[in-house]
């Protein structure tokens, strides 16, 4: 599982440093590709396989599911940690996430995300005041 907040920093080669809570799951590989909010998913290969799975159950007929499948799946990059820990983000996702020097990498339980230092900071004080007015049920059987 993944989980909390880490703040590593993107090369000049567009590599970062795993954290290291990270690493086991993802030393044998991962998936990265876009995200929604214009952050990257980060997936172990495992968890993308069971991913993949049911996405591409959904139904051909549906525009919407074509749209979401093209979306996501044409991003899709498969990485390699190499020994020091670190793994490259390919460019058209460091475009895609507006990628600079100053990254965080949040721990989002079967995934984690990656986004741009800046950007984040401005998503989650945005997020924090609707996190603690939450007075009804949005996670089904949660609270």
């Amino acid at each position: 599982m993944f989980l909390g907040t880490y703040e590593p920093k993107l090369d000049d080669k567009g590599r970062i440093i795993l954290p290291a809570k990270f690493r086991d799951e993802l030393a044998g590989g991962m998936v990265v590709t876009r995200g929604q909010e214009n952050c990257l998913y980060v997936f172990s290969t495992r968890e993308f396989e069971n991913l993949h799975e049911k996405i591409r159950q959904a139904p051909v007929t549906s525009k919407q599911a074509r749209d979401y499948q093209r979306v996501f799946l044409s991003g899709a990059s498969a990485e390699t940690p190499d020994k020091q820990h670190r793994v490259t983000i390919p460019a058209p996702l460091r475009s895609y996430a507006g990628l600079d020097r100053d990254l965080v990498v949040i721990g989002v339980g079967s995934r984690a995300e990656i986004w741009d230092a800046t950007a984040w900071a401005t998503y989650l004080e945005a997020q924090e005041a609707a996190f603690s007015d939450t007075d009804e049920e949005v996670i089904p059987g949660l609270f």
